[in-house]
């Protein structure tokens, strides 16, 4: 009855569009709408539905996927697997199909079988072999936590985007201005848990999304879990910057890398899955870069995006002007941003920055960028050129580690602002 008066609720919709004179351009989104809100789910899902990652739910990555699967088969799993590549690849996804295939308790050729005791357990991550460590902050100050903790949230994330990223995971835990991190009492847990006899007496899996974010003695005491893992249990990394963990760590693992996904997967997901046009699909999965999360979030045009692109715009046009009343007043907006969100918008402007300079050359199937974008640059990119673009990359990840060294963000962001002024008269 809920989804029903949802698709009355999208006719409705549609009609006082239509009556607006909008219909060529919104009945695109009327169409995700009643798509996304008639689905069996009651969740806000943006990428997956009711049931977690199998292998075939993940998009591209063939060859990983089956040499994942080969060396389960064959009782060859390594113990420690290190999942690295870019945003978006589908590292995490991959992750939860290697640990449900494991633990299964009659796989197929080339997947769980989706019906025994162990998948029905893992359809809500609530597997008693299957143990998860991930950043967190602290609830009190002074006070370690440990992420079983944050379950609740960490399952509700994965159940909605599997491909979700750190930024967003800051925003379901309410994070705020807080550094996440894997504390020491974390490895404690994990000792404990991978201690105990296998429930279903087969696998344990520890899934450790971040690993980077774990603190000193934490790295130094998992490193002591690897090299003497107890039996019959897969350590599973999945990292951002791998160059960031112990290399002592990263050497007692077996590195896959995942590669960017080919646009062709990603093109074919989003006709598929949003009813797109083979054109604009075709669109989103050139400026995505690879990333499936870029391409979901270019489909949704969340509000993020949308705030990061004003506050570039902003920056640059303002810096122009040497209108410091106004830059001033720009840093103290992005300084009352939670921590994560200043890095990434730090990153937004960063790749802003790379496509308006490619822009100058012409070559349009080398730049990825929104129509919105786009336009901008069409005005923007002769004022990032070779006189200024190092300086100014170089500005931006300057406030970037300052930012990640909880320097104070009004200081950081109306420095980098003034000293954009410089870099804007390069011409």
């Amino acid at each position: 009855m809920a989804s029903f008066r949802r698709v009355v609720c999208a006719f409705v919709y549609a009609g006082y569009i239509i009556i607006k004179g909008e219909y060529l351009l919104k009945l695109r989104f009327f169409l995700i709408f009643v798509r996304l809100y008639s689905s069996n789910s009651q969740k806000k899902n943006l990428i997956f539905t009711e049931q977690y990652v199998v292998f075939k739910d993940v998009i591209g990555q063939e060859d990983v996927k089956q040499l994942l699967i080969h060396s389960a088969k064959n009782g060859k799993m390594p113990h420690a697997v290190l999942l690295t590549g870019p945003a978006g690849s589908g590292k995490l996804p991959v992750a939860l199909a290697v640990a449900r295939y494991l633990l299964c308790h009659h796989p197929a050729e080339n997947d769980a079988c989706g019906q025994c005791n162990s998948c029905k357990m893992m359809d809500h991550l609530a597997h008693p072999d299957m143990h998860f460590a991930f950043p967190v902050v602290r609830k009190k100050a002074g006070r370690d936590v440990v992420c079983d903790e944050f379950l609740p949230q960490w399952r509700e994330m994965l159940g909605r985007n599997p491909y979700a990223d750190l930024q967003e995971w800051m925003r379901g835990i309410d994070a705020g201005n807080q550094q996440p991190q894997i504390y020491v009492r974390e490895s404690d847990e994990i000792q404990r848990k991978l201690s105990l006899k296998a429930s279903q007496g087969g696998y344990k899996v520890m899934l450790i999304w971040l690993p980077e974010k774990m603190n000193v003695e934490c790295a130094n005491k998992l490193l002591k879990l690897l090299e003497e893992p107890p039996l019959k249990t897969v350590f599973l990394l999945v990292s951002e910057e791998p160059d960031l963990l112990l290399p002592t760590i990263v050497s007692r693992t077996q590195r896959i890398n995942l590669k960017p996904l080919p646009e062709s997967d990603i093109e074919r997901y989003l006709v598929e899955r949003y009813m797109l046009p083979v054109e604009d699909a075709r669109d989103i999965a050139h400026r995505s870069a690879g990333s499936l999360l870029r391409a979901v979030e270019n489909v949704h045009l969340g509000e993020e995006n949308k705030l990061c692109f004003e506050l570039f715009v902003n920056l640059m046009r303002t810096a122009y002007k040497r209108d410091i009343r106004s830059l001033k007043a720009w840093s103290e907006q992005v300084a009352g941003m939670g921590r994560e969100r200043q890095k990434n918008l730090l990153e937004y402007c960063q790749r802003m920055v790379r496509e308006n300079f490619i822009c100058n050359f012409r070559q349009p199937d080398m730049v990825y960028l929104s129509p919105e974008e786009l336009q901008f640059a069409s005005r923007f990119a002769p004022y990032i050129n070779e006189r200024n673009i190092i300086s100014v990359m170089e500005l931006l990840e300057e406030a970037q580690v300052h930012i990640e060294q909880n320097v104070n963000p009004k200081m950081v962001f109306f420095d980098m602002a003034l000293r954009m002024i410089v870099e804007m008269k390069q011409q």
